[in-house]
């Protein structure tokens, strides 16, 4: 239970009681990833059904405000940071570190968070006008399994936050989730794409950027809850 609440204070804004961890403590915490993710999509769905009671553009709204308060932008500050990253990439290595370095950002970061944002705005209105609440509460959880696999199957890009959660997963985590999103799956059968999203992302990763790090980490989580999301819209069009 420990790890889960480090998790939480890690990936969230929730309030929780704080604790004072060590550095494996704190690497091991991202075995429970998939568990905050359970909860911040209850969080966002809950938004999107109470803002529905009005019209689902303000539920859509609702939903995005409450997904980005909840995870204060910390997946879409990784997003930005590749996305600025991989338009230094074909210069050198060098290059490309120092551009991930930079806690500025620029016009390849601003674009790509406009353009995440706008796409889970309209994904997350036609979801909500279509009522598929259960596939929008378990798009994060789904989502965050991501770092557990890139973590294992990826090279450290650099020695920082991302290289410490190497040798925190065991075997076992990636059994129990596994089938956790198996199980999640007879509720939201669009969940079946997040396996070649993690490999699409981990592969674009190795050949772009050459590893995985925090940045890769957040990046993949919110490139895969959009494409989650756009999952659901299509198996519901589908249906």
């Amino acid at each position: 239970m420990k790890g889960l609440l480090v998790a939480i204070q890690f990936l969230t804004r929730l309030p929780t009681p704080r604790i004072s961890v060590s550095s494996d403590e704190f690497a091991a915490s991202m075995r429970w990833f998939p568990a905050v993710g359970l909860i911040v999509g209850l969080i966002v769905a809950a938004g999107g059904w109470a803002g529905a009671r009005i019209d689902p553009w303000t539920g859509a709204f609702l939903a995005l405000l409450l997904w980005v308060a909840v995870t204060g932008a910390l997946h879409l500050d990784g997003l930005g940071d590749i996305a600025d990253a991989s338009g230094a990439a074909h210069k050198d290595r060098e290059r490309l570190l120092a551009v991930l370095a930079d806690p500025h950002a620029g016009s390849f970061a601003v674009v790509t968070i406009a353009l995440q944002l706008i796409a889970k705005l309209v994904l997350l209105h036609a979801l909500i006008d279509a009522g598929v609440f259960i596939a929008i509460a378990l798009v994060p959880f789904a989502a965050r399994i991501g770092p557990l696999v890139w973590s294992r199957a990826l090279p450290d890009l650099h020695a920082g936050l991302g290289s410490r959660f190497r040798h925190a997963v065991r075997p076992v985590d990636f059994v129990v989730w596994s089938l956790l999103l198996v199980a999640a799956t007879w509720a939201s059968p669009s969940l079946l794409a997040a396996p070649l999203i993690f490999l699409l992302w981990g592969r674009w990763l190795l050949r772009k950027i050459g590893g995985i790090s925090g940045d890769g980490h957040g990046a993949g989580i919110e490139i895969g809850e959009s494409l989650l999301l756009a999952a659901a819209l299509l198996l519901a069009h589908l249906a």
